[in-house]
């Protein structure tokens, strides 16, 4: 409750009735209707009141007298105190003195002789002692209306004291000067009481004057009866008669008119004063036209406290017109309260107003006539519908502008100018933003008291309300932004759907859904800062992780998409320290994946206020990233897949690098230099094939397991399942090119080996010369062509030499195994020759032949028949010595554990 009221200050002190007073002081009132008592010297002042400020109040005095309080009344402080007061006093009306009543105007009595004074006494009124009252200006003491209750110091006046006017009059008159005056009034007394012969000596001419003219007048009458007789007598008696009949006649129509001005006087003074109540259905319709409906309550009020419990007809009459025009004005009020739109301000104060003015009619056969359940419900209704409305309205008008450009060429759109669903989007944004705050702040006043009505306040339906329109605002924004969730679902929920476009219309779109998350966010943080319930911001918060689940995708599948397009950018640098051979293909990739990992964690993955990490354990967002990942990472191994297998047309047919000219070795060399291949366009099938499987080889073992530990300093979990999955089809696309390079290779490179083998129409169990050291030409061929083969593999990638050579050298093997096998018998010098051959290609690929390889090899040494002797075998080894030495340099080539 606020303080007492105190006045303090007063201008002016004193007056008669009707003064105009300004009183000041503390704590008068919070405004107008606040102020509901006034009075000064114990008499009611309200209804004269004006109220300025706190600290100010202008009013008028009523019929009071004497000392007393100003008394100030105020509903948030109650009754309060005074330190100053008000002399109230009547003022002796003159005939110089303005009057709004009649004054009897009878002259003041002289009763020397009788007579009447020629002159009024006020305005000649001269001092009874005959002294100067110059110097004796002082204005009247505080405390001589105390000394003198029931006197004053004028001689007119019936209550006249000497004292007062000695005091008033002669306060600084000596007292030798008062004994003079004192001297003075007693010669004026004796004067006065010396008679008749005092009289008629002092005025002894004027009484002859006068004798003389009566003689003359009863001369003139003794005349004219002789001459007329005594009728002019008679005549002169009708004529006196007729002449006091008709004044008398006069005296009546000026007293009746008199009476009239009385009459006339006192109803325009009744009107003057209750000014108020006359003017009052004129000023309410006035103030209502003008929205000021805070005077009309006021003023309404004021009107039911002073005249509410009057008898007078006429004063029942205004009111019951007054309570005509204020039931108008209800019904006017709650039109404007559903109305809309408008602020929040303006409904609260229709909602005041109105509430205000059904109270003060309740109870009362005109206020039965209309009553408004709750003014405030109302206005809530009203505003939710309006924001659904409005929300179905926007939706409409974007959803229709879309489904009439579908026909629009993709040629002709603009691609900086934003599509209708993000136009939409920023628009329902900005509806959500502005009015669901005004919604919850109008729902808040009515549940807090300050504009509840006669009727218990419905939370739950309220509650239902916001949480109704929080979930159609996100019903419409996942229709215009998630247009790769389950439209079919949210069709059967909403019975709604926005209009499909075409393919170029979602391509266009696609790039807009982060700015669609960002006016999302904004409207969001709008509603965080109301205090809402949990269950409500959940719902926005549970949309705005769909979009930024949604936003994440698009952003990695434009990723995957400029991926597709790596092969392009491909220059076949091989400047990878970890793994030789390997391009810049993967360090693209990963530029490629920074990029993106940065735009993903500016958009949509950084969570702000009150969103959730979408990387919890077991969470679709977990699984997103996880998808995506592995889908970009297959599409980079198709990449690779791709650029291993060109499809142009100007590719050359891939041609077998082995030497078909029997007997001698493989004359083509590789065109690649260490780390750069000599242009893309020179670059042979072989070499891309090589490039391509060490590309695959270091992302198996490095280059992926970088990209895990990439996404970890992002802040994500580890990606093992996309890792390894990924790993997993590189594996297997390693492999398959892997063969694929194998049978290039190894096909034509085994199918040489028969026919060189019986070159000339050679046998096996033909004696042949062997003393020269040297080898047949089947097995120089292969020799050859592996080091070939070997020079290529070395200069792209030594990693590669191992799971190459080991499968041609497997072939070859086996190949061999197979011809000696089909050998019925061998000549002494033919088993020597077929041993050493078998034995030096056995011993050169030792470090490339696995366990395979080696059985194959004994096959084939086995498969000589006659196995050979003692003889044979010591030839044999001093021939194999030879042809070491001859051909250290490829057995060298071949000798290396670790290329």
């Amino acid at each position: 409750m606020a303080p007492q009221p105190v006045v303090t200050g007063l201008s002016p002190k004193e007056g008669p009735p009707g003064t105009r007073v300004i009183i000041r002081g503390e704590f008068l009132g919070t405004r107008v209707q606040d102020l509901t008592g006034l009075k000064i010297c114990g008499s009611d002042c309200l209804l004269s009141a004006e109220w300025k400020s706190p600290n100010k109040i202008i009013a008028r005095t009523g019929p009071a007298k004497g000392k007393g309080d100003i008394i100030v009344t105020t509903i948030s402080g109650g009754v309060g105190t005074s330190t100053v007061q008000f002399r109230a006093y009547h003022e002796t009306i003159g005939p110089l003195k303005e009057s709004a009543v009649w004054i009897e105007e009878s002259p003041s009595q002289n009763f020397a002789w009788g007579r009447r004074t020629l002159t009024q006494s006020g305005l000649t009124q001269e001092d009874p002692l005959g002294l100067s009252i110059e110097g004796n200006e002082q204005k009247i003491p505080e405390d001589l209306r105390d000394l003198f209750p029931d006197a004053c110091g004028d001689l007119s006046q019936e209550n006249f004291s000497p004292a007062w006017f000695m005091l008033e009059n002669h306060l600084a008159t000596s007292f030798e000067d008062l004994k003079a005056g004192l001297a003075y009034l007693k010669r004026k007394v004796e004067s006065q009481k010396e008679g008749q012969l005092s009289f008629l000596k002092s005025n002894a001419g004027s009484v002859i004057d006068q004798l003389d003219t009566l003689m003359n007048i009863r001369d003139k009458l003794q005349e004219d009866v002789k001459l007329h007789g005594t009728e002019p007598f008679n005549i002169l008696e009708q004529s006196i008669e007729n002449s006091i009949s008709e004044s008398q006649k006069i005296f009546t129509d000026v007293l009746v008119r008199k009476e009239k001005a009385d009459s006339t006087r006192s109803v325009l003074f009744a009107l003057s004063r209750h000014k108020f109540l006359f003017c009052l259905p004129n000023s309410v319709d006035r103030r209502a036209k003008a929205g000021e409906y805070d005077i009309v309550v006021n003023d309404y009020s004021r009107a039911k406290n002073l005249f509410g419990k009057t008898e007078l007809a006429i004063f029942r009459q205004v009111l019951e017109e007054v309570d005509q025009r204020i039931l108008l004005i209800r019904r006017q009020l709650h039109e404007k309260v559903v109305k809309m739109p408008q602020s929040v301000e303006q409904q609260k104060k229709l909602i005041k107003a109105l509430t205000s003015l059904e109270l003060q009619q309740s109870g009362t056969p005109i206020g039965d006539r209309l009553r408004n359940t709750d003014p405030a419900w109302d206005a809530i209704e009203a505003r939710a519908k309006y924001l659904e409305a409005t929300f179905r309205q926007t939706y409409e008008q974007h959803s229709n502008k879309d489904a009439g450009g579908t026909q629009e060429k993709s040629k002709s759109r603009d691609p900086s100018q934003a599509p209708s669903r993000v136009n939409f989007c920023e628009e329902l944004c900005d509806i959500a933003a502005s009015q669901l705050p005004d919604l919850w702040r109008l729902g808040q006043l009515y549940f807090t008291g300050e504009l509840r009505g006669p009727h218990d306040p419905k939370p739950g339906d309220f509650k239902r309300m916001v949480l109704n329109a929080i979930d159609k605002f996100c019903v419409y924004l996942r229709l215009a932004i998630l247009i790769a969730g389950d439209q079919r679902a949210l069709r059967q929920a909403s019975g709604l759907a926005w209009p499909i476009g075409s393919a170029s219309a979602t391509h266009h779109f696609l790039p807009w859904i982060p700015q669609c998350l960002r006016y999302t966010r904004i409207a969001y943080a709008t509603l965080i800062g109301l205090d809402l319930p949990s269950e409500a911001l959940d719902i926005i918060q549970k949309l705005i992780d769909e979009v930024r689940l949604f936003c994440f995708s698009i952003i990695f599948k434009r990723a995957t998409d400029r991926c597709k397009k790596l092969g392009v950018h491909e220059t076949w640098e091989m400047t990878v320290e970890d793994y030789p051979g390997a391009t810049l293909l993967p360090a693209t990739l990963e530029t490629l994946l920074v990029e993106t990992l940065d735009e993903v964690q500016s958009v949509c993955m950084q969570p702000e206020v009150r969103e959730g990490n979408l990387l919890e354990p077991h969470s679709d967002g977990q699984r997103e990233v996880t998808q995506r990942l592995q889908e970009l990472l297959s599409t980079f191994s198709g990449v690779i897949a791709e650029l291993a297998y060109p499809a142009h047309d100007d590719e050359t047919t891939p041609t077998h690098n082995v030497s078909q000219l029997l007997g001698f070795p493989n004359t083509q060399q590789p065109e690649s230099v260490s780390g750069v291949l000599s242009g893309s366009a020179s670059v042979s099938w072989e070499q891309r094939m090589l490039c391509c499987l060490a590309n695959y080889a270091y992302c198996n073992k490095s280059f992926f397991p970088h990209i895990g530990e990439l996404f970890v300093r992002y802040g994500y979990p580890l990606p093992t399942l996309a890792i390894e999955t990924a790993r997993y089809n590189v594996n297997q696309l390693f492999t398959n090119l892997l063969e694929e390079y194998v049978e290039h290779k190894g096909d034509p490179l085994v199918g040489t080996i028969e026919p060189s083998m019986y070159l000339g129409r050679f046998q096996w169990d033909h004696e042949m010369e062997i003393g020269l050291g040297h080898l047949r030409p089947y097995a120089h061929e292969c020799c050859d062509n592996l080091v070939g083969v070997y020079s290529e593999i070395y200069s792209i990638s030594p990693a590669l030499l191992r799971p190459i050579l080991e499968s041609i050298v497997q072939t070859i093997s086996e190949e061999l195994a197979r011809l000696m096998s089909c050998v019925q018998r061998f000549s002494y010098t033919g088993a020597i020759q077929a041993h050493v051959d078998i034995r030096l290609l056995r011993d050169a690929l030792d470090n490339y032949a696995n366990e395979t390889a080696k059985n194959y090899f004994m096959e084939a040494l086995e498969a000589i028949s006659p196995p050979l002797n003692s003889e044979q075998k010591r030839k044999a080894d001093e021939i194999l010595e030879r042809v070491k030495h001859n051909m250290r340099l490829q057995m060298l080539c071949f000798g290396v554990k670790e290329p």
